[in-house]
């Protein structure tokens, strides 16, 4: 007690007041203030002081919440972005290509002979089920078919739906089945579907599909990842188309490149892909004029003759622009350069430097994320793509005991198959269907702080011309090879096609900085 009075009268002497207790401290300051509310609300009469004190708590409550938005404002880390526009020396995008075929037929026609005389029963069932029913089993690797099969959903009978296996069998739902070889029906009257099944075949589930090329393109897909699955990596590269089959002809500005200038990755989708100016091991080369005189020109030869018949029905070659040491996934974000065309792309680059906590949730190396970088043994920069697709492998391996091909495969597992994991076809298909997944990956992953996007601007015309089909002088309409050891000579010889067909295996690329 004997503090606070003391304090009071310290409060007194400070403001010069005419009294000790509060009440008096109020009306004196209300007496002596310079804002007109709390001097009205004193002196008046009660219908004004009513008003005044009204009108002060109206512009005292507008205040309180002007300084709540300031401060939560300020609290909120807000960035201001600024943005300049031009044209400075700067390094030249690395540049990826694959062909649209992974492999070349002729060296992995052994490994898919099963599946490709499956695969023609297949078509032939849906496409004329009362001709070929007869003949789908002659000779066939049933083992293949038994483990994912394809069936014939007739829904006529929308209250009883009746699942027609292509060779035959008929499965009311999904337990009983007995023979019916005259109840037929065909791709255009039924829904074709694919039956995945687990637990030796106790659970099944159908996945249904919006055409019959879809599926059969998806069925044979999924059989030959389980084939491929079984071979070395190492024997895999040597299926894929080699470099110096690609690449017939390079020039970079006023300077000559070849194959040798790309660095050789193994893509899972594409096999051999071939990387130029990726900034691994040398510096990354500049580009100082824009103009399609100082980019990348190439000339291709994308071997349409060696494609495999039904794992690819695209024809030509995938080109992705990235920056150096970032892996290319190029699946996801390449673009198709068409055969028999020369393709002009024009770059517009944009660099995003974006500011980490507390601005937002950005990462600088990806070494503040929970995912194991699956991408790291590439010695490559953190991405959002990387780490979402190691959070899916992670997935897979724990839900389903087995790795899948088309994701790098983490040390000491093994790539799913149909031998030693049946179920896996099941399994991954749950867990590429479930939205559970897919956000607790994008939940964990975060955006990179500093990111470049390369907007292209893409025309093309025919290439060669109707003038310059004929004669030899255009490189390509020869097939030029590179000689071993000779430099930038070329040999010329003619395949059997001749120069008119050879024009729909060519495309010509030319890479340009705006």
């Amino acid at each position: 007690m004997h503090l606070k009075k003391y304090l009071r009268k310290c409060l007194h002497r400070l403001q010069k007041g005419p009294g000790y207790t509060y009440k008096e401290l109020l009306v004196w300051y209300c007496n002596n203030t310079n804002t007109h509310g709390p001097k009205r609300i004193i002196c008046e009469g009660p219908k004004k002081k009513a008003m005044w004190f009204l009108i002060t708590l109206l512009f005292t409550s507008l205040v309180c919440w002007q300084w709540g938005v300031f401060i939560r404002t300020y609290l909120s880390w807000e960035v201001s972005v600024s943005l300049s526009i031009g044209f400075k020396t700067m390094d030249f995008p690395a540049v990826t290509i694959c062909n649209a075929s992974p492999f070349q037929y002729s060296k992995v026609k052994h490994l898919l002979k099963d599946l490709d005389e499956l695969m023609e029963a297949v078509l032939e069932r849906i496409l004329a089920p009362e001709q070929s029913y007869t003949n789908a089993t002659r000779t066939l690797n049933v083992t293949i078919w038994n483990d994912t099969p394809l069936v014939l959903i007739d829904e006529r009978d929308p209250h009883r739906p009746v699942v027609l296996d292509l060779f035959g069998d008929v499965h009311h739902g999904s337990a009983s089945s007995s023979p019916a070889p005259e109840r037929t029906c065909t791709a255009q009257g039924c829904k074709v579907a694919m039956r995945l099944c687990s637990l030796n075949g106790t659970v099944c589930t159908f996945r249904n599909f919006t055409s019959a090329t879809q599926a059969v393109t998806e069925w044979y897909l999924l059989q030959a990842t389980n084939i491929f699955s079984h071979v070395p990596r190492h024997e895999l590269v040597e299926m894929g188309y080699p470099a110096e089959r690609l690449i017939l002809a390079c020039l970079f500005g006023p300077e000559p490149c070849n194959y040798r200038n790309f660095t050789s990755i193994f893509h899972p989708d594409y096999g051999n892909c071939y990387i130029f100016n990726w900034g691994m091991t040398e510096k990354a080369l500049p580009s100082a004029n824009p103009g399609a005189e100082f980019g990348l020109k190439l000339i291709l030869d994308i071997g349409q003759e060696d494609y495999v018949p039904f794992l690819t029905s695209t024809a030509g070659a995938r080109l992705l622009l990235h920056g150096q040491r970032s892996y290319p996934f190029i699946k996801d974000e390449g673009i198709y350069a068409m055969s028999g065309t020369e393709t002009s792309i024009g770059v517009l680059v944009d660099k995003l430097e974006r500011k980490g906590e507390p601005y937002s949730q950005c990462t600088m190396n990806g070494s503040d994320v929970p995912v194991r970088n699956l991408y790291s043994d590439y010695n490559t920069t953190y991405s959002i793509q990387a780490c979402i697709r190691s959070c899916f492998q992670e997935h897979m391996i724990q839900n389903c005991s087995c790795a899948h091909f088309l994701y790098p495969l983490p040390h000491g597992e093994r790539y799913c198959n149909n031998r030693e994991f049946p179920d896996w076809a099941y399994c991954y298909s749950h867990l590429r269907m479930s939205v559970a997944q897919r956000e607790t990956c994008i939940n964990m992953c975060k955006e990179s702080c500093n990111d470049t996007q390369y907007k292209m601007t893409i025309s093309m015309a025919d290439w060669p011309s109707e003038a310059s089909e004929l004669p030899s002088w255009i490189p390509g309409l020869d097939f030029p090879r590179p000689v071993s050891g000779a430099g930038p000579k070329h040999q010329y010889h003619f395949e059997q096609e001749g120069s008119c067909q050879a024009q729909h295996l060519l495309p010509r690329i030319q890479l340009s900085h705006h």
